[in-house]
């Protein structure tokens, strides 16, 4: 690891920011766990995810009786 510079690791947090900070919120405010925001981070596991919460019944609607 000594190859990188403060520089890659500075733009690794600022992408793990842009990307996880939104994804965490959208979760949370459909009533899903925002520990999924860690599959946002993996190819194709993450379109996977994407196409299974697109059509998936949420907590949320759930709980206010909004089929």
């Amino acid at each position: 690891m000594a190859g990188f510079s403060i520089w890659h690791w500075l733009i690794v947090l600022i992408w793990l920011f842009v990307v996880g900070f939104p994804v965490a919120r959208i979760l949370g405010r459909l009533g899903y766990s925002r520990w999924w925001t860690v599959l946002a981070f993996f190819p194709l596991v993450n379109l996977i995810c994407l196409w299974l919460l697109a059509f998936a019944q949420w907590p949320r609607l759930k709980e206010a009786g909004d089929d």
